[in-house]
Parts: structure tokens; C-alpha cells; sequence
């Protein structure tokens, strides 16, 4: 059924009305007002905290906000994923990516086939092999165990694997080095290639399809580098594949026994809770994957059972919302204040930009209010000495989440005090601010005259009152690394839901790829370049000519 317009809806319209009542809020003046507001707005799930009091809004935004939810029918819509219905509209496929991550024995039949149970049977074959390839027991075709394995896919075959295995390293097996390729520019393979030895290196090609431009290129390319050193017999002892085109794969010479399968309903950006995340199982063991599997698991749990109001993934979403339609927040910065977490912003820009960056709504009208934010990050402290100037003093206002764990992974004195300190005081100076009456008290206190204090105060004020939530863990480790990924994933289903747009395709991603492949003919043979714009023309001419 067609949803009406967001803008057209009852709950919409009151938060519209609410908005402009909310418009000259400062967000020091709602922390003066109640004491409580800390305690009123966190939230525990999963190993998680989150604390969203340092956005502008109080106690009726956040009931109106969920008037919101209810009537674009999210729980509805919740429940339709997790029961296997076709919510992929346009592709006409379930959603099951929670599916990958259910204990064993969970109930979940779709179509006639027993969910649970093919998860489960292709976990069972990522463990046993995986941990053949970690005791060492699997060897390469001169006999001697893997050290290095390279990882080639692209997108989500290859930003979530790349993401957890850099999380978690901690984990990490001390024999086995991880690399990734994705990208089609030579470099990228060249790089790998030059690090590593074909007697004790394993490859996995991940591709649903076998067929992924990219991702075949680079394929081609490592087997042809491998081919150099070995015999083609060797093949199956190096190369496995993440794939369901067994013809290919055996084409290729991979051994079908290697081949690791998932389903139409993982989308890509889904995909690491799969036998996507063999490197995952492959650097931290089977048994850290499976406490991954559990955190994400767990947060689905809370997610289908707490009641909107106090629900982390739908407050984490409205709170997103509220502030990118009411508050014209374009943008969103992720803060990881963790350096494992440094690829977590790369992660997330795909997840939320390929999964919400829409226009139209399902029924294929033109949305009537901006959707998805740019998505965009690095570690703390490192923005802090690069971005975060525009942050506190940029014309723009942009909502952070700020990420921290309450403790470490090392033993090194001082360094992860050190760390919250800057964390908890950034998220906290974006909040509050500097006014230029604190400023001129400072620069008197400095000895510095009247004029000096009037010329530099306006350059020393915050105007403060700049949103962001924070995120805590007691420990990054598997379990809570899901959840946190989980949390992500929801909080992007329930906003996809209020803009009424498909979160699982992207078809946006298809037309460069067309155009590309004949670009690459005209690039490589005697095609003309013909039917282009003059530019694109000049350019090709430009690339043909440097051959």
C-alpha cells in the first residue's frame, strides 16, 4: 500500500508546529532547566550505551517523534523484515541479513526453505575450514601453512571484512597477515601482491555472482600472478571462493568443496554476518566471529522488543531525523574515539548513503523532504587537529556521534585517560560553547587591553549548541563491535521507513558501471567515442593519446 506524503501526515505536521517552537532552544538552557536530563535521555542495549541529551529537543520532540514512527508504520515494517517478507520492492527479495546472525534452531522458514538451518550448515563449513587454515593443518601446494591472505571484493564484500578485522585485531592470529583489495586501480593489487609469497598465501574472491567487474579483474590478476610461481593444480590450495556460481568458480580452479555460499537476501553492505566475513573468522577465530554473530543478535532482540520510546536503534534514528529536517543538518560526523574503529566511518557512509541515499519513495514519487545526510569521519583526536574547527566554528551545524570504549586493549599508562578526557570534553564544548562575554573575561585575566580584547573576541567565540550523541562500551570486543554495527543497520532501517524509501537497493550504482564498460572498450580498442559530451570525448582522447 502507497504511504501518504511524509509532510501530508498528522505527526509530521505537529512536529513542524513543535519545530518552531523549539527554534531559539539552547541546549545549555535545557541542561540548566532539569537536572534529570541526563539520566531521562540514555539508554542501555546490548552492551551499549547511548547518551542523545546533548541534541536540541526535550521530553514532547521525543513523543511526538515517535507519534512519527508509529504512523509511518515502522514496527509494521520492522516485523515484515525479521518474518522474511519481500520488503525489497524493487528486487523483490527478503531481508534477512538478522537471519545470518540467529542462534542455531531459530525458527524462520521462507519460501519453503528452512532459513536457520542453510546458515547454519555454511557456519559449520566456515568454522571447520577456518580453523584448519589457523592450526595450520591446511597447507599450500609446497606444504607449508598460510600466512597471508588477501581478500579481494568490493564494497561491502570488502568494507566490512577490512572494517572488523582492523576492530578486532586485538584477536588476531599471530601467524596470519590480512590483506584487502578492492579497488580496480592496479595499485591496489601491486601493493598486496608485493607483500606476499604464493607458497603460503590464500585468496578469496568475493562475488555473489562470480561475475563483478571489478572484483573479477583483480580476481584474474592474482591468479595470473599466482600461475607464474605454481603449477594450475595448485589453484585449489590457494584460491577460495565466497560465491553461488559453482560453474565458475570451477572454471576459475577453485575446488567446489571451497566455495562458501550466501543468499539473494544478504545485500552487500548486510553481508560481513555472512561467509563474507570468512577473513573476519579467518584472523579472530571462529569463536570471536560467533561472539560478533551474538552482540548483532542481541541487538536485534532489543530492537524488535523494547517499545519505541526506549528503544536505541529507533531513538538513535529519530534523533537523526529530527535534526536533519528540522534542524537542516546536511551532514553527520562519526567519531570513533578508538583508532580501531578507524575504518568504522567508511563503513557506515556505505551503509547509511547506499541504503537511504534516495529521491523517490517506494510507490515512485518524489520524496517531499531531504533524506539521507553525507556521511563522513575519522578517529578522535585526529579530527580534532584537522575538521573539527569547521564543527565548532563553521557556518554549517553538524551533528557528531562521538564512540569511545571505557577501557583499553593496552597497558599503556595515561594514554586512554587521556583519550575520554578529549572526547567527553569536545562532546561537551560543542554543547556549550564560548560566548563572547566568557571570552572577554579570559583575555582580561590575560592582562591584554580593551582594543586587543574586542579584536580577538569575536575569533575566540562558540556559538556552541551543537548536537551529538555519545556512544559507550565497557570493552571493544566482538560482541559489542555487533551490536554497535547493529545498531547502525536498525537505525537506518527505521529512517528509511519514515522517508518511505527501499533501503536495501541501489541502483544508483549500476548506471556508471554501464557507461564504463564502454568507455573501456573505447579506452582499449577502436571503438569511437562518439555519442559522449565534448568533455568526456576530450578526456578519453587525452587517455588514448598517454598510452
Amino acid at each position: 500500500m502507497r504511504q501518504p506524503a511524509l509532510t501530508s501526515t498528522a505527526s509530521f505536521q505537529a512536529l513542524e508546529t513543535h519545530a518552531v517552537e523549539a527554534e531559539d532552544w539552547e541546549l545549555r538552557g535545557l541542561f540548566a532547566a532539569d537536572p534529570q536530563r541526563f539520566p531521562k535521555l540514555t539508554v542501555d542495549a546490548a552492551g551499549l550505551f547511548l547518551d542523545y541529551s546533548k541534541n536540541r529537543l526535550d521530553g514532547r520532540t521525543l513523543e511526538l517523534l515517535v507519534d512519527l514512527a508509529q504512523e509511518r508504520g515502522v514496527e509494521t515494517q520492522r516485523d515484515a523484515m525479521f518474518s522474511g517478507e519481500r520488503i525489497n520492492l524493487t528486487e523483490r527479495r527478503a531481508v534477512l541479513h538478522t537471519a545470518l546472525r540467529a542462534p542455531r534452531g531459530t525458527a524462520l522458514v521462507v519460501d519453503g526453505q528452512d532459513v536457520n538451518a542453510d546458515v547454519h550448515e555454511v557456519l559449520d563449513r566456515v568454522r571447520l575450514f577456518t580453523d584448519a587454515v589457523r592450526a595450520g593443518t591446511w597447507l599450500g601446494h609446497s606444504g607449508k601453512p598460510i600466512t597471508d591472505i588477501v581478500n579481494i571484493g568490493i564494497g561491502g564484500s570488502d568494507l566490512g571484512p577490512k572494517m572488523v578485522c582492523l576492530a578486532l585485531r586485538q584477536y588476531a592470529h599471530p601467524r596470519l597477515t590480512m590483506h584487502f583489495v578492492s579497488n580496480v586501480d592496479g595499485h591496489d593489487m601491486d601493493a598486496a601482491l608485493g607483500k606476499v609469497n604464493p607458497e603460503t598465501t590464500l585468496f578469496i574472491i568475493a562475488s555473489k555472482t562470480f561475475t563483478t567487474t571489478e572484483t573479477m579483474m583483480n580476481a584474474q590478476t592474482a591468479r595470473a600472478w599466482f600461475l607464474q610461481h605454481a603449477p594450475e593444480d595448485a589453484l585449489a590450495r590457494h584460491f577460495v571462493a565466497v560465491s553461488t556460481n559453482t560453474e565458475a568458480i570451477k572454471t576459475f580452479g577453485i575446488d567446489p568443496a571451497n566455495m562458501f555460499p550466501f543468499w539473494d537476501w544478504v545485500g552487500g553492505r548486510y553481508s560481513v554476518w555472512s561467509a563474507i566475513g570468512l577473513s573476519v573468522a579467518l584472523a579472530i577465530g571462529f569463536g570471536h566471529f560467533s561472539d560478533l554473530l551474538a552482540g548483532a543478535h542481541a541487538m536485534d532482540q532489543h530492537f524488535q522488543q523494547a517499545p519505541l520510546a526506549s528503544n536505541m536503534p529507533v531513538l538513535l534514528a529519530l534523533v537523526g531525523f529530527w535534526n536533519r529536517q528540522f534542524l537542516g543538518c546536511s551532514s553527520v560526523s562519526i567519531a570513533p574515539y578508538h583508532q580501531d574503529l578507524n575504518r568504522f566511518p567508511a563503513y557506515l557512509q556505505q551503509l547509511d548513503m547506499e541504503s537511504n541515499g534516495k529521491r523517490v519513495t517506494k510507490g515512485g514519487q518524489p520524496v517531499d523532504t531531504p533524506t539521507c545526510p553525507v556521511i563522513w569521519g575519522d578517529c578522535g583526536t585526529n579530527g580534532q587537529h584537522a575538521y573539527f574547527q569547521l564543527l565548532h566554528q563553521g557556518s554549517d551545524v553538524t551533528p557528531i556521534d562521538f564512540i569511545a570504549a571505557l577501557r583499553p586493549a593496552h597497558e599503556l599508562e595515561n594514554h586512554h585517560a587521556a583519550l575520554l578526557a578529549n572526547c567527553f570534553a569536545q562532546s561537551e564544548a560543542f554543547m556549550r560553547g564560548k560566548t563572547i562575554d566568557e571570552v572577554r573575561i579570559d583575555l582580561q585575566s590575560q592582562g591584554l587591553s580593551l582594543a586587543e580584547i574586542e579584536t580577538l573576541a569575536p575569533h575566540k567565540t562558540f556559538p556552541g549548541n551543537r548536537p551529538s550523541n555519545t556512544i559507550l562500551m565497557e570493552y571493544l570486543k566482538p560482541y559489542t563491535l555487533g551490536a554497535l554495527i547493529a545498531l547502525y543497520e536498525h537505525k537506518t532501517f527505521v529512517q528509511g521507513v519514515i522517508w518511505d524509501v527501499n533501503s536495501f537497493d541501489q541502483w544508483g550504482v549500476e548506471l556508471g558501471k554501464v557507461l564504463a564498460k564502454k568507455i573501456e572498450a573505447e579506452l582499449t580498442g577502436d571503438a569511437q567515442p562518439e555519442l559522449h559530451d565534448s568533455s568526456t570525448n576530450g578526456l578519453i582522447a587525452m587517455a588514448k593519446a598517454a598510452v
